[in-house]
């Protein structure tokens, strides 16, 4: 007599290693990501009378918000550049990490009622968070070229080579934002505290990010705690090519990697622990 699995295209098993992160199977299912990436980038302009705009409205009035408070009454330093560039380069870059994010942060809480109904591999959801929020971020990033290029007319900015390196830091900030918020999406099964001090927290790490201002306004112990961000190193890289200006090594980018792909590696292996009994918890 034949083995029953043998009827079967398809075996679902709750049993296994959760080193076995299945991306085969992830592949399988990339056309239930492209659903879902159209799903979610209809959906934010459902009944909508401006759509898309809304996308530019939220850059351009943060970095009018910066300039005031941080360009004009604080009076912190630019390295040299126009200020609205400057922060709306650190705003762009920042808009797409944090939404990314606090997006993955709550994927077992969000989709509770999804995971209880059909199968799919959990990992798709947060792989669409991040393409889908990809899509806003290039609109805002059209935003910051037509600005880039009004300044680069003027000679007020010398671009370089390192601007090439922009696909790099979008995968970058993707995975460290995939990573971190799988870690805290599993950890919120159990501990809703985390959901609430989420927004807080992302607040708190703007401030611990060069978003507003230079790596080379810091000095001493700061400077060097700096480094280790992983965000330094992209956000530096990005305003230093595009903008020509800042405190940047290549030796920051490849620590900023490195940290990135340990957290991404440990934020999975984690959240395919926890999708085996999350359902349990929610």
């Amino acid at each position: 007599m034949s083995d029953p699995k043998q009827q079967w295209t398809e075996t679902i098993e709750a049993d296994h290693s959760m080193f076995d992160l299945k991306l085969g199977e992830v592949w399988r299912y990339r056309d239930l990501v492209y659903m879902f990436v159209k799903r979610d980038f209809v959906s934010s302009f459902k009944q909508t009378i401006l759509g898309p705009v809304w996308f530019f409205i939220n850059p351009i009035l943060t970095t009018i918000v910066f300039v005031v408070v941080f360009g004009k009454i604080a009076g912190l330093s630019t390295d040299g550049l126009p200020q609205i560039l400057f922060y709306l380069s650190g705003v762009t870059l920042w808009n797409y990490f944090s939404t990314s994010l606090t997006s993955a942060s709550s994927v077992f809480t969000a989709n509770a009622a999804i995971f209880g109904k059909v199968y799919f591999p959990r990992l798709v959801m947060p792989i669409t968070i991040v393409i889908s929020n990809l899509m806003r971020f290039g609109v805002q990033f059209l935003l910051f070229l037509l600005v880039w290029l009004y300044y680069l007319t003027k000679g007020d900015i010398t671009p370089n080579v390192w601007l090439l390196a922009t696909p790099l830091l979008i995968i970058l900030m993707a995975a460290f934002a995939m990573g971190a918020g799988m870690i805290i999406s599993s950890l919120t099964t159990k501990y809703r505290d985390l959901q609430m001090l989420l927004g807080f927290g992302v607040s708190l790490f703007m401030y611990a990010t060069p978003v507003i201002y230079p790596l080379s306004s810091l000095s001493g112990i700061w400077k060097k705690i700096a480094v280790y961000n992983p965000l330094t190193g992209i956000f530096e890289c990005f305003k230093y090519g595009w903008l020509g200006s800042g405190d940047f090594s290549p030796v920051m980018l490849l620590t900023s990697s490195v940290i990135i792909f340990v957290l991404l590696a440990t934020g999975t292996v984690v959240f395919n622990k926890v999708e085996k009994s999350f359902m349990d918890t929610v």
